[in-house]
């Protein structure tokens, strides 16, 4: 009878997670809401439901190189660990094939959090679609009263040419934020970065194809980066969202200092 209760609880978080839930995250899941279960006898019960986690495949690789002799200087050495928000974003963007166009979507993501703060799609792969992200980046660190700070903030990027355009470099700079340009082609470059690309084509893309329209996409990925910043459970941080892992270093950094006094 609890195998069976378990079964059904096991179903609800897998159907409520895009279907891309592993035993892993179906078991850190259900132990954070409430319901105490060995991971074995999860691993179990998905086997008899037939029900298994999404496999990521390859990435197709889409970047350009710029040119430029006089691009940003790689800041980063492969080193994406942060201290805090808004202290270092990574940048690049995928493809989708539809019906219609081929469909570009690109990332901005906190290096300390995992979170996608900025994210744009187009069927055209210009400067003016990767500064979407960017801007939406920017706005929404302001409306979370958590504004990107001049002189704080890294914005590193892999050399396409939409991220060594002097449109890109000039928002940038007048944002106060540094630009780290990466090389070409090279995924450890940018492995975070990488990732969460992944994740996009194996927990959503691939799925859910085919696509026809870029509003489809559009819409399609709007609903999955609110999931994936809001509810979608990372093991590099924890096993919590995003959001939540943000939230927690703001109310442990506002916490008053105690001291004591002999």
């Amino acid at each position: 009878m609890r195998d069976e209760a378990l079964k059904e609880r096991i179903q609800e978080v897998y159907a409520s997670n895009y279907r891309v839930y592993g035993a892993r995250k179906v078991w850190r899941e259900l132990n954070r809401q409430g319901h105490a279960v060995a991971r074995c006898t999860v691993e179990r019960l998905m086997r008899e439901l037939g029900i298994q986690g999404a496999v990521r495949g390859k990435r197709v690789i889409t970047t350009i190189p710029g040119g430029q002799a006089g691009r940003a200087p790689d800041l980063l050495d492969r080193d994406f660990v942060a201290a805090a928000p808004n202290r270092c974003w990574v940048a690049d963007f995928t493809h989708v094939k539809t019906w219609s166009a081929t469909v570009y979507v690109a990332f901005v993501v906190d290096t300390f959090s995992r979170r996608i703060v900025g994210w744009s799609a187009a069927t055209v792969k210009e400067t003016v679609f990767v500064l979407d992200a960017l801007k939406m980046a920017i706005w929404q660190r302001d409306r979370d009263q958590q504004p990107v700070q001049p002189g704080e903030l890294i914005h590193h990027s892999d050399a396409g040419s939409q991220y060594t355009s002097f449109k890109l470099a000039e928002h940038l700079d007048a944002a106060g934020i540094a630009a780290s340009i990466g090389s070409v082609g090279d995924a450890y470059d940018n492995a975070l970065m990488e990732s969460t690309i992944g994740l996009f084509k194996t927990e959503l893309i691939k799925p859910q194809r085919p696509w026809k329209t870029l509003s489809q996409v559009e819409l399609a990925t709007a609903e999955w980066v609110d999931w994936y910043n809001h509810r979608r459970l990372h093991g590099e941080i924890g096993h919590v969202p995003p959001v939540e892992y943000e939230a927690s270093y703001y109310t442990e950094s506002t916490k008053p200092q105690v001291t004591t006094t002999a």
